[in-house]
């Protein structure tokens, strides 16, 4: 009997070990690297993201500084399957999408009205420990501007 107890536990702790693995490498909390980031001038910085799970969608919440140095904070709820969902608290977008390109890359656009605002990539790293989002957004003059921002997850 103990034998088929300990076979019965060793083969929970093997499932679970692999559900764990299969995770999304996105989600979770992520706190950005200034030192590693380039900013353009005057460029919004997301401060801390964090992506959760609600229900059978994911909501992400961002909280950082505008280029004049004012808090922001927006939120977003919605699929990773490149259809636009409403964004709140962002005064640059109303509607964003994120679609997944493989396990660790997604793509990132923004729309206010029906022009596009941002675009962008996220790449989380092989180990799963830091995340990179490059972006070229319009600034409030409306000019594009280029970003690469770098996040430790936490």
């Amino acid at each position: 009997m103990k034998i088929k107890m300990i076979g019965l536990s060793v083969a929970i702790m093997l499932m679970a070990a692999a559900v764990c693995s299969a995770d999304n490498p996105h989600m979770g909390t992520w706190k950005l690297n200034e030192a590693k980031s380039h900013f353009s001038k005057g460029a919004t910085k997301n401060h801390t993201v964090v992506y959760e799970m609600s229900g059978d969608q994911v909501k992400v919440v961002v909280d950082g500084t505008d280029g004049d140095g004012n808090a922001t904070h927006n939120e977003w709820t919605g699929k990773f399957d490149g259809r636009y969902y409403a964004v709140t608290g962002d005064p640059t977008s109303d509607m964003r999408s994120y679609r997944v390109v493989n396990n660790r890359t997604m793509t990132l656009r923004a729309k206010k009205g029906a022009k596009v605002t941002l675009t962008g990539t996220i790449m989380v790293s092989r180990n799963g420990k830091m995340r990179t989002v490059t972006t070229t957004a319009r600034d409030a003059k409306g000019k594009w501007i280029h970003n690469t921002a770098v996040y430790d997850k936490q």
